[in-house]
């Protein structure tokens, strides 16, 4: 009586219905049929970044913002992210850097001098005659940078600029004939209502 084989299991056998163990690259390369490709890597020497170094590096790079041509000084825009989101404020002129000038005026919302990158606003109709609102050249980017990670506080000069201006945007304001509804309109946040969606409405 001839004995009984017994079944002999491949390297390469089914996982699962349809699953190899190998892939058919993997198996070319175990039976030796191609040769695995060596890289080699340069070693490139990098200063250490440490603060025991005494090296100073920066990270990242400076962005620069596209600026939105079709906003003119006097627009009301719609803030759309951050601490004074839903907020409606003033624009009052671009950065060199490409971010948006703006003001609520504070003493409507709350909102202070500040700057803001266009990706954030909405763009509304509404303008209101800035033309003899005057920023003075000290208020630039290098302006608005805080120099420390202390715990921010707002300036005197800040505080103080930002009351110059607003004195001057809620003058042209009220020399509008619906002044009362432009202010209550500056001071309410935006907010979408049941059923309304933003690309259906007109800012």
């Amino acid at each position: 009586m001839v004995g009984k084989t017994k079944p002999t299991i491949g390297r390469n056998f089914d996982l699962s219905p349809g699953v190899l163990r190998f892939s058919t690259a993997r198996l070319r390369l175990k039976r030796g049929q191609k040769t695995p490709l060596k890289t080699v890597t340069k070693q490139t020497e990098k200063p250490l970044a440490l603060q025991r170094t005494g090296q100073k590096f920066k990270l990242g790079h400076s962005q620069k913002h596209s600026t939105k041509k079709a906003i003119a000084p006097g627009t009301v825009l719609i803030i759309l992210a951050g601490r004074h989101k839903g907020k409606r404020v003033v624009f009052l002129k671009n950065l060199p850097s490409g971010l948006l000038l703006v003001t609520g005026p504070h003493k409507l919302n709350g909102c202070p001098l500040r700057r803001i990158a266009p990706a954030f606003v909405i763009k509304t109709s509404l303008k209101i005659d800035v033309a003899g609102v005057k920023v003075p050249d000290h208020i630039n980017d290098d302006y608005f940078k805080r120099k420390s990670l202390i715990e921010y506080k707002v300036t005197e000069e800040r505080k103080k600029d930002t009351k110059s201006i607003d004195t001057s945007i809620l003058a042209s304001i009220k020399k509008n004939k619906d002044h009362k509804l432009l202010m209550g309109y500056l001071a309410t946040l935006f907010s979408l209502g049941k059923n309304q969606y933003p690309h259906n409405l007109i800012f």
